[in-house]
C-alpha cells in the first residue's frame, strides 16, 4: 500500500506515518524511486499505535511493546512494565470519573439553582 492509502484508511496524517517509521514503529519498504510501500497489516498496526499513544504511552514504550503484539511473547520485565502502564491508566480513569461526577454536580446545580439564586440562560 502507498503511504497516502494507509493514512486515509487509518485516519492519520502522512506526517504521522513518517514519524512512526522514524521511531521504528511502522516498517516500510522502499521502491527503487524511494516511495514507501506498506504491507496489508499496516492500517491495523497504525490503529494500535494510535491507541497506545492515546493511552499515554511514549514512542519508546510503544517500540518496546509492539514486538509482543507481533509475536505474542514477552519478557517478565516487559510484563511488569505493561502492568505498571495499565495501573497508571486505571488511575487516570478513576480521576476522569471523579472529574465527570463533579461536572455533573455543577450542571445539576446550574439547571436547578438553590433558592435565592437565579438561573442565567
Amino acid at each position: 500500500m502507498r503511504i497516502g492509502d494507509v493514512a486515509a484508511q487509518a485516519g492519520v496524517s502522512v506526517r504521522s506515518l513518517r514519524y512512526y517509521e522514524e521511531q521504528s514503529l511502522l516498517p516500510a519498504q522502499r521502491t527503487p524511486s524511494g516511495q514507501r510501500r506498506y504491507d496489508g497489516s499496516a492500517v491495523q498496526r497504525v490503529r494500535l499505535i494510535q491507541q497506545l499513544y492515546a493511552a499515554g504511552l511514549s514512542s519508546r514504550v510503544i517500540a518496546e511493546v509492539l514486538p509482543c503484539f507481533d509475536t505474542g511473547t514477552s519478557t517478565p520485565e516487559l510484563r511488569r512494565r505493561l502492568a505498571a502502564e495499565r495501573d497508571r491508566i486505571d488511575r487516570q480513569l478513576a480521576e476522569l470519573v471523579a472529574a465527570r461526577g463533579q461536572l455533573e454536580a455543577v450542571i445539576a446545580t446550574a439547571e436547578h439553582p438553590p433558592e435565592g439564586c437565579t438561573r442565567v440562560d
